[in-house]
Order: C-alpha cells, then sequence, then structure tokens
C-alpha cells in the first residue's frame, strides 16, 4: 500500500465528506479513492468512515486518525517541494580559466541532461583551491600530478609562425655566446601551469640546457602569454586544444613530456564521483585531456577535504 496516497485520498474525502468531491480534489476517479481509503483502513485495523448512501462522516476512530493522516500529506509535500528546489539548486563548480566558453557550454548543457546545474566559475589553480575551501563552490577542478589525475592533458609548445620541425627542443633557443645583442627567445608558462610539477622539470630542463634563467617564466596571464607568442618568436607552453583554439602552431617538447594532471575535489565524495561519472567526457572536452584514466582503474590520491 501506499501510505502517502492513502492518506491524501482520506484527508480529501474527510474534509469533503463526499467520496465523490474529495476524489475530484484530490484528482483522482471515486473508485481509487474508495479503494485506498479502504486499503488503508485494512492497513491502520479500524473503520475510519461511516458509509451511507447520502453522506459519508468520519467514525470517531477516523476524526483520530485525520491529523495524523494530514500530517504526513503535509510533510510528503514538504518532502517533494524540497526536492524540486535541490534539483534546481545550482552546482557550483571551479573550473581552469582556460577552458574555452564553447566546450564550457556544452558542458552546462550535458550536465542538464543528467538533472545537474551547473554554475561555472572560471579561476587560476590558486583561486581554484580557495574557493573550494570557502565552500563558495560545491567542488573544483584542481591541478594534480599525472599519476593522481582523472583527466590528462598533453603540452607542448606552440608559436605564432610554424617553427618547421616536428619537435621543438629548448637548446635550439641558446643564442650564440658572441651575439649578446640578440634578443633571446623565450617559453612562456601560463598561470594554469604555475605548479610544481609542470614548472619545475621545465625549469631544470632549461637550467640543464645551458638556457637564461628569464628564457622560461611564468606570465601574467594565457593573453599575455598568446600575445608574446603571436607578436614574435616566443613559445608558449600550452595543450594542442588551446593552441587550436589561439590559432597557434602546437609541437610536442623534446626530452620532456609535461602532462596537465586534474582531479575533482569535493566536500561529498558523491559530488565528485558524479562529476568523474557522468559527465566524465565532457569535463575531458574542457580540459583538452586526450587521455582519461579509465572509470574501474581506481584515482590515487583523492582525500575528502577537512
Amino acid at each position: 500500500m501506499d501510505l502517502v496516497a492513502a492518506c491524501r485520498a482520506f484527508v480529501s474525502v474527510g474534509d469533503h465528506g463526499s467520496f465523490t468531491v474529495g476524489a475530484s480534489v484530490a484528482r483522482i476517479p471515486q473508485s481509487v479513492a474508495s479503494r485506498r481509503v479502504a486499503a488503508l483502513e485494512r492497513h491502520l485495523g479500524g473503520q475510519l468512515f461511516d458509509r451511507t448512501s447520502r453522506s459519508v462522516t468520519l467514525t470517531p476512530f477516523g476524526r483520530d486518525m485525520l491529523h495524523s493522516a494530514r500530517r504526513i500529506v503535509d510533510l510528503a509535500e514538504a518532502m517533494e517541494h524540497d526536492a524540486e528546489r535541490a534539483r534546481l539548486r545550482p552546482f557550483r563548480l571551479a573550473v581552469p580559466a582556460v577552458c574555452a566558453p564553447r566546450s564550457l557550454a556544452g558542458l552546462v548543457v550535458e550536465a542538464r541532461r543528467h538533472e545537474l546545474r551547473l554554475e561555472l566559475r572560471r579561476a587560476e589553480p590558486a583561486e581554484r583551491a580557495r574557493l573550494r575551501q570557502s565552500f563558495e563552490v560545491r567542488a573544483a577542478l584542481v591541478c594534480v600530478p599525472s599519476d593522481e589525475a582523472a583527466w590528462r592533458v598533453p603540452l607542448g609548445l606552440a608559436s605564432g609562425t610554424d617553427p618547421g620541425v616536428e619537435v621543438v627542443r629548448l637548446e635550439t633557443l641558446r643564442a650564440p655566446r658572441a651575439d649578446r645583442r640578440t634578443r633571446r627567445r623565450r617559453v612562456w608558462i601560463s598561470p594554469e601551469d604555475d605548479v610544481p610539477h609542470v614548472r619545475d622539470p621545465l625549469t631544470r630542463l632549461r637550467d640543464a640546457v645551458g638556457l637564461q634563467p628569464a628564457q622560461v617564466t611564468v606570465s601574467a596571464s594565457m593573453v599575455d602569454a598568446t600575445a608574446e607568442a603571436l607578436a614574435g618568436s616566443d613559445l608558449m607552453l600550452c595543450s594542442p586544444a588551446e593552441a587550436r583554439e589561439l590559432g597557434l602552431h602546437w609541437r610536442p617538447l623534446g626530452d620532456l613530456r609535461p602532462v596537465r594532471g586534474y582531479q575533482v575535489i569535493a566536500g561529498v565524495r558523491e559530488d565528485a564521483e558524479r562529476l568523474r561519472g557522468v559527465l566524465r567526457a565532457a569535463i575531458g572536452r574542457c580540459l583538452g585531456a586526450e587521455e582519461q584514466v579509465p572509470e574501474d582503474r581506481p584515482v590515487h590520491g583523492w582525500r575528502e577535504p577537512a
């Protein structure tokens, strides 16, 4: 027996003193209202109504039960209302600022198909972590080493002109010793990649091949890094997807294969699992991921924030 439906029928009939009117108000056939009230009487072990051919009146037992039935109906309606509000409440997610608006719009559309109303906040790595820690967002896509990642994004070097080689090597950026006046070409790192597991191996390679410290440096923004690559002979560290979006020529980096790793951090484990599950492919497209950890492979390094 559906207790809530039976209580609704009982309350409606009791309030209107008629099965016909009560069923109409409850928007159910009279025969259904009668069956539900009869089932409730069997369940409670007592008669709720005195029925005659002309009237329906509550029995003493029915009057005692009417208040409890009304509370059940009110609680059920409140729960349904809360569920509707919860479904409509935005799920705030912090995403990398480098994600293209078109791909983020696709993510929002895909989330709606799964009854998830995403509200996205684009931010740099440190800001995304802060937003999550301050509970301004429900979850965040954070930068992690590749072995802890749910999504991996390969990185290389991009330039405004075709470099004419299949692989770019950092040692080719060395200026001749005799020509100190020549401006040395630089590699610009955007704020998205200003994290130790991406930045530090690149700066170590810089030092190993004899470049000047300023030849591998962090830019103020992705826009600034792109402008430097477009304006001259400088290079920018980015993903193939970003290079296509920006109209740059991308090549892999010799002697190093840098990778952006991303993981979901959420206050509730179920939220993180949901994003890594039904929205896995859509998030991967936003990030420009060309390699994803299989869903049945455990992801190391996840921890529920304190």
